[in-house]
């Protein structure tokens, strides 16, 4: 039996179409927009309707709204996107092993672009040896948690790509996956490995760091059972 399809909101049906309007025009950050009016008028929806599209596409940057000037291409906040990702319950329900390729893909994806960017900037290994340096320090497995967090996110970041620096934050769902993972782990073995990587990054070895790494992440799978 066939099933009638569920109906779209407009709102979702005006947003949509305002970002392919967008992408047509090739606009960028800061150029004007057509008056709301002339924007109902195009889509053939009232104002009211034009307005509940834009708000969603307001609040992730995308367009803004100002007093005087009306509607402009936007700047996208990734930060925010990445935190409200975060917390969406396809992710906390995302099967283990997928959240280990994941990092597995992301994190050593990465690895190249750091050790250039490390081998003209000095103060990424800083960052990231200070980090480590700070492992002994941890007592308490939230603690430890936080660290582990920040080395990983700071790595990523250190790659200077930007849309995977937005979606670094999404370490925290890993993290809450795998708590009993970490709270199983050899603390002090955690610390030498978190030393190698950086260690084999200064020496511009990415072969050798991409394998530690690897081995670094998928020791969840040991700890935790989880297939590969």
């Amino acid at each position: 039996m066939l099933e009638t399809l569920p109906r779209r909101k407009i709102r979702d049906v005006v947003a949509e179409r305002l970002k392919s309007y967008i992408v047509s025009e090739d606009l960028s950050p800061g150029d004007r927009l057509p008056t709301e009016t002339e924007l109902a008028a195009a889509f053939g929806v009232s104002r009211l309707s034009l307005r509940e599209g834009t708000k969603a596409l307001e609040f992730l940057g995308i367009v803004e709204s100002r007093t005087g000037v009306g509607l402009t291409v936007g700047q996208i906040d990734l930060k925010r996107v990445t935190d409200h990702l975060g917390f969406h319950p396809a992710l906390h329900s995302a099967d283990p092993q997928q959240l280990i390729d994941s990092r597995v893909i992301v994190e050593i994806g990465v690895l190249p672009h750091v050790v250039r960017r490390m081998a003209d900037d000095s103060t990424i290994h800083v960052a990231l040896q200070a980090i480590v340096d700070r492992f002994s320090s941890a007592r308490k497995l939230e603690g430890w948690i936080d660290l582990d967090i920040e080395f990983h996110r700071v790595l990523i970041e250190s790659s200077g790509l930007l849309p995977l620096v937005a979606f670094s934050d999404l370490l925290q769902v890993f993290f809450r996956h795998f708590r009993d993972s970490v709270k199983k782990a050899e603390w002090k073995a955690g610390i030498e490995s978190h030393q190698r990587i950086i260690d084999d990054l200064r020496d511009q070895n990415v072969e050798r760091a991409t394998a530690e790494l690897r081995a670094h992440i998928e020791s969840h799978q040991q700890r935790m059972g989880t297939k590969s």
